[in-house]
């Protein structure tokens, strides 16, 4: 673990939490000379080993890498060109990249928490504080905000005085919940559907995605590694995952998969068995006072379209740009930051609840939901400008950062 620089009592910014977006936010707050403090409620062995998502957008690995913080990524990931529809027996393949120019790059989410810590921390000396405990936050909407702690070692609360607090510490963080009731507004849908989330030590089946539409509910799988595969099985909501046996998951994926001329799934042990209910959110303004939220605090996309991280990557660019503008004497940046970020926020959750609908429209037991969703598949596949439309939207637009 990276020993904390002696503790100070005051700093420019103060970073709660140590995910993609806060992280990338300390980074380039450190390479710009902006004083900063990170805070992180777990270890630094807990969030680099910690399993999320792997789909990383063209466009968000070009802006790190303009930052000189996607030099191992560009070296590891691999990159992904197209993924499959299967549905009725048959095999639908989207040339993604074709369509749209741009690809996926599949980069655990730890692999990239691993490469942003030793950026700032063992790289460029940045003070990150792992294992923090009753984090909370003073007077944010006031002259002489602060943030303080209880230290892991000595018991001790530590007080940090600053100028600005950015909120990346997630849906159950601190930061959001220091937001008094009726100063923003929480939008919340929910897909009516939940995944049984799994990872299992084999090879990948497929190349790529795959989305399994069946009318007893979605299998998916995603290449993660040579060794790794990440499957998903739509399961009821508040389904135990307990309740699902080795044998009865591959028996679903095996026949949700299934389709002519597709190769046998390859099994291997399940090491992981989470359900996740399939729920969006938006919290809007995404800034109260001199707190600005970021990533899963300010939104939360389903893993449909694989958009979260991305999402965070956007708003931590957004806001560290906005940030160092502000420190040289410009806020407009800070000012317009919810809104800028808000877009993509919306347009992104509009298409994760879009392709749900695909997704799921034939195990919904609703005969005009199937029938819509397969008129929407029969026109993604059958005109060559819905597709491109799609494509651009699946693999991320490309962002001005």
């Amino acid at each position: 673990m990276t020993s904390p620089s002696p503790a100070p009592t005051r700093t420019r910014v103060v970073v709660i939490g140590a995910g993609p977006a806060g992280l990338t936010v300390a980074n380039l707050l450190r390479g710009a000379g902006v004083d900063c403090v990170v805070l992180e409620a777990e270890s630094r062995e807990f969030i680099e080993r910690r399993p999320r998502a792997g789909f990383i957008e063209e466009w968000a690995v070009r802006a790190l890498a303009r930052h000189g913080l996607a030099d191992r990524l560009l070296e590891r990931a691999e990159t992904q060109a197209q993924f499959e529809f299967r549905f009725a027996g048959e095999r639908h393949l989207m040339r993604t990249a074709e369509l749209s120019g741009s690809r996926h790059f599949v980069y655990p989410q730890p692999l990239l928490v691993t490469d942003l810590v030793a950026a700032y921390a063992d790289a460029a000396g940045g003070d990150i504080r792992f294992g923090v405990r009753e984090v909370r936050l003073h007077d944010v909407d006031g002259e002489r905000p602060a943030v303080s702690y209880r230290d892991p070692v000595t018991g001790e609360r530590q007080r940090i005085e600053c100028e600005l607090i950015a909120g990346c510490d997630g849906a159950r963080g601190v930061s959001r919940a220091s937001i008094p009731a009726g100063r923003t507004v929480l939008t919340r849908h929910d897909h009516g559907v939940a995944w049984l989330a799994l990872l299992a030590e084999a090879p990948p089946s497929a190349e790529g995605v795959v989305f399994g539409i069946h009318e007893s509910g979605l299998g998916a799988h995603m290449a993660r590694s040579p060794e790794i595969t990440r499957y998903y099985l739509q399961v009821e909501p508040g389904e135990r995952a307990e309740s699902w046996s080795d044998a009865r998951i591959w028996d679903a994926l095996r026949t949700r998969l299934a389709a002519a001329g597709a190769p046998p799934l390859t099994e291997g042990p399940l090491v992981e068995k989470v359900v996740l209910d399939m729920h969006n959110y938006v919290v809007e303004p995404m800034t109260y006072g001199r707190l600005h939220l970021a990533g899963d605090s300010a939104h939360l996309v389903a893993p449909i379209a694989a958009k979260g991280m991305n999402l965070a990557i956007n708003d931590a660019l957004l806001l560290a740009q906005a940030l160092i503008a502000h420190f040289q004497g410009d806020g407009s940046g800070l000012a317009e930051y919810s809104q800028a970020c808000l877009r993509r926020a919306w347009q992104y959750l509009e298409f994760s609840q879009w392709l749900s609908e695909v997704l799921h429209g034939a195990s919904s037991g609703d005969r005009f939901r199937a029938g819509t969703a397969a008129a929407r598949l029969r026109r993604l596949l059958g005109s060559r400008s819905a597709a491109e439309a799609f494509a651009g939207l699946y693999i991320g637009e490309e962002a001005d950062l």
